[in-house]
């Protein structure tokens, strides 16, 4: 089988960048502020017609199904758009047109009713049960499972010809013997050729011949587009852009060096393939919305790292984040970080920006992942307390754990609750892998990747990515003094609290993933997948929180889980430092798919000037990171402006603010989601 190496290409073609951002240009081309205005306009229209400007209802998307949309033509760049029009959003109805019929009905659409031939996911009784319940919540099955970052730079690297050559070899190399993985091997590449033979018709319809490599930047970043903008064309899910900007670095410093590209043209075709990135749209369920906030894609990965001693920072590295500047500020794409102590000072101190995602690592088109969403392990607890009852729907949904036994005192046997707890997620745990490996199978069979996978190696690497939610809620109740009822809790006396670099607790947060991790491990993933985990919610902690009963450490009925791995709202009382010590124990060996903070500093912690509050951040960060933190989401501003900003929304069009692992609008979230956020911990000490 094909094995491609773009890696190797760029290390041998790139030059890092050590210097500092005065190389930059300030403002945008006349062209780019022409069409970002009329970008904006439209914004404005979308916000004003429900958050929905149009939809396509009758066209089913595909790769090439689209006529090709502009947003003003002789002064685009970059060009390629989802539809045939910026802003409209279109049906991708092979993941199952009941999803799709629901998002069209949030906005007062209908499907065009040919459409509805289209098939389904067929889904098991006991999974509709656990879902329905919210134990297992967030499922990839209606909505994509994402995650699956096609290596968009080998259009621009070999050209799309030589892509198809390589895959028709790979099936040739299967040979005549006809066993079940040859044969599903042989149908996937047959459907990753027609892919890419599908790509090359959506590039022509621009006027661009993809068959042949980039010849110079523009078409390096625009061939890399068209790849990334054929997958969003089929995928609703949050998609990955990944670390492609690299490859056009090259060609643009080439091009400069030959006195044939300016640094502003240079910054113009960034700024122009950025806007192009922040007209995402999907169609997608209000539940969606409220699981993921409005993400519409996915991240712009800068990755920066040691390579044979050489940082991976080059000028396109701040080029891209100085969009920020030229275009304004905006969530998406969302600019993730891969944070390096050794990383030129530089840059860390350029715009204090610095995000680990928690999207799990993975080669860039050699690995690929299953989502898996999330299990709410808070809830869990409520059900080995329960006999297996839920405590809001009063069914029965997991078996009888058995009794929890008290001491004389009347408070909880530490021993008992763990071992009825373990059981818990014993059957949690198989109940979780046959969930992912049905959805998964049924992905696979209805909803395939075509042109995602076909831009990776026929042979990859699969990981099953599974996560937990009310992860800060969960051992709280193995350092409480009494139990009272089963329904509600009382709490007498103090006890630790997560956050605040307390081993008595802190050692349930490092217990706990390792614990459940391994109890999914011995259920065979699909396509023999490698088992991951996460602790992550993007948003979803308030549906999570909304969907469970009053948990033993006090936290009400309904009330929200903390994003992520956060300490719960308010319990960090040692200061900033404690809490980042305490999350930092999480190990990333456990947790694979990523460890989720999302931390709120007020601007005076850090400093009382600019540059005094970037180092200081800066130093904080590579403290964190150094000590084995995983993943940082920062805000820094007050809780007066998030306040202000509910009720005057007109104020603050572009205010945005990072949530568990994705950056997003402030006014675009729901009432309830834009409470939970002011309600989390803005750190006034270090």
């Amino acid at each position: 089988m094909q094995v491609t190496d773009v890696a190797k290409w760029i290390k041998e073609n790139y030059t890092p960048y050590e210097g500092d951002d005065s190389f930059l240009v300030t403002e945008a081309s006349q062209n780019t502020k022409d069409v970002w205005a009329k970008c904006c306009e439209l914004r404005a229209e979308e916000i004003k017609s429900n958050g929905c400007l149009d939809v396509d209802n009758k066209t089913i998307s595909t790769v090439s199904a689209h006529k090709p949309g502009y947003i003003i033509k002789e002064k685009e760049d970059i060009v390629g758009l989802q539809t045939d029009a910026p802003l409209k959003r279109s049906i991708k109805p092979f993941g199952g047109v009941r999803v799709v019929k629901n998002a069209l009905k949030a906005y007062d659409r209908t499907i065009d009713p040919e459409v509805e031939e289209v098939l389904n996911i067929v889904k098991l009784t006991m999974i509709v049960k656990a879902r329905s319940n919210a134990i297992l919540t967030g499922l990839p099955d209606g909505y994509g499972r994402g995650r699956i970052i096609g290596d968009y730079r080998r259009i621009a690297l070999y050209g799309v010809d030589q892509l198809i050559e390589w895959k028709m070899q790979d099936k040739l190399s299967l040979g005549i013997t006809m066993t079940e993985e040859n044969m599903r091997t042989r149908e996937e590449l047959a459907e990753q050729i027609k892919a890419l033979n599908e790509l090359k018709v959506m590039a022509n319809s621009y006027g661009f011949d993809i068959s042949k490599p980039a010849t110079n930047a523009k078409e390096a970043i625009q061939y890399t587009y068209f790849g990334y903008l054929a997958s969003l064309k089929i995928k609703m899910e949050l998609l990955c852009l990944s670390v492609v900007l690299t490859v056009s670095s090259i060609f643009i410093l080439k091009m400069i060096l030959k006195g044939i590209l300016t640094e502003a043209q240079a910054q113009d075709l960034i700024d122009q393939l950025i806007i192009k990135l922040r007209l995402v749209r999907h169609l997608r369920t209000p539940e969606y919305n409220d699981l993921f906030a409005v993400i519409q894609l996915g991240l712009l990965w800068l990755l920066w790292y040691e390579n044979d001693g050489r940082p991976l920072v080059t000028k396109t590295s701040y080029r891209i984040v100085n969009t920020l500047r030229t275009l304004g500020a905006a969530p998406e794409p969302n600019i993730t970080v891969l944070w390096n102590n050794k990383m030129p000072m530089a840059f860390k101190n350029f715009y204090d920006y610095a995000i680990a995602c928690c999207v799990s690592q993975m080669r860039v088109g050699k690995d690929m992942q299953f989502f898996g969403a999330r299990c709410n392990l808070a809830k869990l607890l409520l059900y080995a307390f329960n006999h297996g009852y839920d405590e809001r729907t009063e069914k029965q949904v997991g078996p009888d754990f058995g009794d929890i036994k008290l001491n004389e005192d009347g408070s909880v046997n530490f021993e008992s609750a763990w071992e009825i707890y373990d059981k818990a997620m014993d059957w949690i745990a198989c109940l979780y892998v046959n969930t992912m490996n049905a959805i998964h199978y049924s992905h696979d069979k209805y909803c395939y990747e075509a042109i995602q996978m076909a831009l990776h190696d026929t042979n990859v690497h699969r990981y099953m990515a599974f996560g937990i939610a009310g992860f800060s809620v969960i051992f709280s109740q193995f350092v409480i003094q009494k139990l009272i009822l089963t329904t509600d809790f009382k709490i007498e006396g103090e006890f630790p609290k997560f956050g605040n670099d307390d081993d008595r607790v802190d050692h349930f947060a490092i217990e706990i993933p390792k614990i459940f991790l391994a109890k999914l491990k011995k259920y065979p993933a699909y396509r023999g997948a490698e088992h991951t985990l996460s602790i992550l919610t993007i948003t979803s902690n308030v549906v999570y929180g909304k969907k469970t009963g009053s948990t033993p450490d006090g936290r009400k009925a309904g009330e929200p889980f903390a994003p992520g791995c956060n300490p719960m709202h308010g319990r960090e009382t040692s200061g900033a430092v404690a809490s980042l010590n305490s999350v930092s124990k999480v190990e990333y060996e456990y947790c694979k798919d990523g460890i989720s903070n999302t931390f709120t500093f007020v601007p005076t912690v850090l400093g009382k000037i600019d540059k005094e509050r970037v180092t200081n951040l800066t130093g904080l960060l590579d403290g964190y990171f150094a000590q084995g933190g995983f993943h940082l989401n920062v805000n820094v501003l007050v809780r007066e402006t998030l306040e202000d900003a509910m009720v005057h929304p007109e104020n603050y069009p572009n205010l945005t603010i990072r949530v568990s692992g994705y950056a997003v609008h402030f006014i675009r979230l729901s009432p309830s989601q834009q409470r939970e956020v002011i309600a989390r911990t803005f750190h006034e000490t270090l």
